[in-house]
């Protein structure tokens, strides 16, 4: 397995939002993380990447723990991260957001320039020179992705991708991610929208309350219904 989460916990002060979380994702492959609102997804993702320190549990990426180092240096191993909140560069061009997650191509992953985001994405190939602050959601959402593969990651995590996407954005994304997973890339994405998860994902895992309640393929899950309704419907 490409990552390994074992046995997570994880609180914000006295709030005990992780219980011994488990997942895995082999190389290759696009787990979907799956849950309410508010259910822990983005802790989860949080956790893992270091910007919040778990309070327990194991992190292996590429057989080496994480769990607790800084957020710096994981990113510098290989894990890249888009948050769900975006967090572009809003006075910068979309060339200049890209250079600023620019490192060294990585054995064994793809190596990523510009010039290759822009067939992946092209409407930003359309806007390089457009300040990121006048671009609509939906190409904030792709250039931030863009960004994160500036730094040749290997995994990537995608907190809430489909967030706030008009449905056309919704499955343009998606066409986007199955391309990104064509060209080698590992994603793990969390994800509220079933639809969205079931056009790009593999395997699901889902969380509810902070605690793992169901683990298994996509058609595993779309087989049963029990379990949708139990911790996916609102």
């Amino acid at each position: 397995m490409m990552l390994t989460v074992e046995k997570l916990n994880a609180h914000y002060g006295r709030a005990h939002i992780l219980a011994d979380v488990g997942l895995s994702i082999a190389r290759g492959e696009v787990l979907a993380l799956l849950g309410r609102n508010g259910a822990g997804k983005s802790t989860t993702m949080k956790s893992i990447i270091g910007l919040l320190p778990p309070t327990s549990g194991s992190v292996r990426f590429e057989d080496r723990e994480i769990a607790g180092r800084p957020a710096h240096e994981i990113a510098r191993q290989g894990l890249g991260y888009v948050p769900e909140e975006r967090r572009i560069f809003s006075e910068l061009t979309v060339l200049e957001n890209l250079e600023v997650g620019r490192q060294p191509p990585r054995p064994g992953t793809p190596a990523w320039t510009p010039e290759r985001l822009f067939e992946i994405f092209p409407n930003l190939a359309e806007m390089r020179r457009r300040p990121g602050g006048q671009m609509s959601g939906g190409e904030q959402q792709m250039l931030t992705i863009a960004r994160t593969l500036m730094g040749n990651p290997s995994l990537v995590l995608l907190d809430e991708p489909s967030e706030g996407l008009a449905p056309k954005i919704v499955e343009q994304m998606a066409e986007t991610l199955k391309a990104l997973k064509a060209e080698g890339l590992t994603l793990i994405l969390s994800e509220q929208n079933l639809h969205f998860a079931r056009l790009v994902a593999d395997r699901a895992t889902i969380i509810e309350k902070g605690r793992i309640r169901f683990t298994g393929t996509m058609a595993e899950l779309m087989a049963d219904e029990e379990v949708r309704q139990a911790y996916l419907t609102v």
